[in-house]
């Protein structure tokens, strides 16, 4: 029952509890022989989910799908002999029984099934098909709706054994369907549970305000961060299983704001360099070349460990004096390939500007880590070749991106920036660099204008449905469109199968993205106010911007411990503050 009652919390407040992490190196029983076998422990978390409702059935009369309810049960996962109360599917040549299950929100895993005895002693095949949508879970997979087996194997046959236990998938999903294959096969269900794998660690950052929107807004992004902590970093637990260093940026953010220290980032920043030795670039991309060193600044600014960044010396001085070589009178002149995200990815002058803007950023954050290595001379040939690139200052083209990288730059007046990105709203956003326009607009001093845009865009996706951050997401998208976790009703546009573009067309589009999730790093820098002034977070800035809130309350995670902080509107329009924080960390107050 406490088990049951644990799942249940991490299912719907999505507040994990804290396991410790276990070594590495995993211990063999006895009957090994030291030195044959090279081990590793996974560190993450299994837990079993029951669905939480049936989408639907492909017969209700109980001739082909009996007692379906069963599987709402909570289940132990064993097969018994007792050979009652199963959920029986039934095919003969006209009908085929299949199902569709519901596990309540978006999770990384796989799936549990649990049979009983049928009447034939053999093993039944069944098709699996997993869904981050419920269009995706009822989808073939064919060019029309675009839904793929990339990365991820979710749409797929095979055989279940005759009363046992199987677990299969490794994939993001929140809905599964299950059809019996065979003509004149018989099925009998016990269980089907889903594999819920995870880093069990705990939210030390927290974020509540007046605004349940925010709040709810706050927590789907780390928890889409969270999906994507495994054994790596990824950017999609569906698609994209991958370590993409650019993507990685408002992940490394969010972690850093809510989940504090996590080895997951480090090892997955020593990873992409081992395998992208120089002069390549990263993922191909000279960007994300830039975007290793930023977030190599980002993780000494927030966790202060130095043995760490020493140890990336070798490759960063070398990485530098490369990008160094690609800046031709004062204007960057990067091979590889020129990308900021896709949406700008044709427009080549806003390309540039952005890529200007990124050189700019990555050698001041170079020559910042070069300083505290001792790398003077590669810090003062940085900084020489900033005041060159600032006398060449690209125009923006009127692309919400580019202005937003070139008022983080200070290559723009920010206000003139929050112009640009003000345009027609959250128009031509993308939920990658629209965490840059938020920035953009918080330095321009347009809290109020950010918060907004953070309630409509990212609240877009919550309304119709999500429990994730999407890959990328448009306003329009949402008129006359189905929800995601519904059966499309008559007339209504299928969401997920009907819009999306580049890499993400139709059901290929990933609804699970880490580099959605902006929103979190920015509510509790700018909202609840916290700016690490010294590495480490030794010394903390607090200034809240509340907008119209009338409270924001939250923790922030130190290598000290947590800080605890709440800000309240009095009625004549200031704010109080209390703020408790741990020895070691100085608090200056904005």
């Amino acid at each position: 029952m406490m088990r049951l009652k644990k799942q249940l919390i991490i299912v719907s407040a999505l507040m994990l509890t804290q396991s410790a992490f276990v070594s590495a190196q995993a211990v063999l029983p006895p009957v090994f022989k030291a030195g044959d076998y090279h081990t590793e422990k996974d560190n993450r978390a299994k837990v079993y989910l029951t669905p939480t409702r049936i989408v639907w059935q492909s017969d209700e009369s109980g001739k082909y799908v009996n007692n379906a309810k069963r599987l709402l049960q909570a289940g132990n996962g064993q097969a018994e002999l007792v050979n009652k109360d199963l959920v029986v599917l039934k095919n003969d040549k006209d009908h085929k029984a299949s199902f569709l299950l519901d596990f309540g929100k978006e999770i990384h895993g796989g799936l549990q099934l649990v049979t009983g005895m049928m009447k034939k002693n053999a093993p039944v095949k069944i098709r699996v098909r997993f869904g981050e949508s419920v269009s995706e879970a009822m989808a073939e997979i064919d060019t029309l709706k675009g839904a793929t087996n990339d990365h991820a194997i979710r749409d797929f046959t095979l055989n279940v054994p005759w009363l046992g236990e199987l677990e299969i998938g490794n994939t993001g999903y929140r809905f599964v369907r299950i059809d019996l294959v065979d003509d004149d096969a018989e099925l009998l269900l016990k269980e089907v549970r889903a594999m819920f794998i995870f880093r069990d660690i705990p939210y030390l950052g927290s974020f509540k305000s007046s605004d349940e929107r925010l709040n709810k807004i706050w927590l789907t992004g780390a928890y889409t961060v969270q999906l994507n902590m495994q054994q790596y970093l990824w950017d999609g637990p569906k698609r994209d299983r991958l370590v993409w260093v650019g993507d990685m940026h408002p992940e490394v953010m969010t972690i850093n704001n809510v989940f504090g220290y996590n080895d997951v980032v480090p090892k997955s920043l020593n990873l992409i360099k081992d395998v992208t030795p120089l002069p390549a670039w990263m993922n191909g991309i000279s960007s994300y070349s830039m975007w290793w060193v930023r977030i190599q600044r980002e993780l000494y600014q927030y966790q202060g460990n130095l043995t760490y960044l020493k140890q990336q010396k070798d490759y960063l001085v070398p990485l530098l004096n490369l990008l160094m070589s690609k800046v031709k009178n004062g204007s960057e002149d990067l091979d590889g390939m020129r990308f900021m995200d896709w949406p700008t990815f044709a427009n080549k002058p806003a390309v540039h500007a952005g890529l200007q803007a990124m050189m700019v950023m990555t050698l001041n954050d170079g020559a910042q880590l070069c300083r505290v290595l001792g790398e003077i001379k590669t810090a003062e040939k940085c900084e020489v070749t900033v005041a060159e690139m600032r006398k060449h200052i690209p125009d923006a083209v009127g692309n919400k991106q580019a202005a937003s990288l070139l008022a983080l730059a200070n290559l723009l007046p920010a206000k003139q920036a929050d112009e640009i990105i003000s345009v027609g709203d959250t128009k031509d956003f993308s939920t990658f660099y629209g965490y840059y326009m938020l920035e953009a607009k918080a330095k321009a001093g347009n809290y109020q204008g950010a918060i907004n845009n953070i309630r409509d865009y990212w609240g877009g996706m919550l309304d119709m449905g999500a429990t994730t951050f999407w890959e990328d997401f448009d306003l329009n998208w949402m008129k006359n469109a189905g929800r995601i976790d519904e059966l499309l009703p008559e007339g209504k546009i299928d969401i997920h199968a009907s819009y999306g573009a580049y890499s993400y067309k139709k059901l290929r589009h990933s609804l699970s993205h880490g580099w959605a999730s902006g929103p979190t790093s920015w509510l509790t820098a700018h909202v609840l106010g916290v700016e690490v002034m010294e590495p480490g977070c030794k010394v903390l800035k607090i200034v809240p911007h509340l907008g119209d809130l009338k409270f924001v309350e939250g923790t922030f995670p130190t290598p000290y411990g947590v800080v605890k902080i709440k800000h309240t509107k009095l009625a004549n329009g200031k704010i109080e503050s209390k703020i408790d924080a741990p020895k070691g960390v100085k608090i200056i107050r904005g």
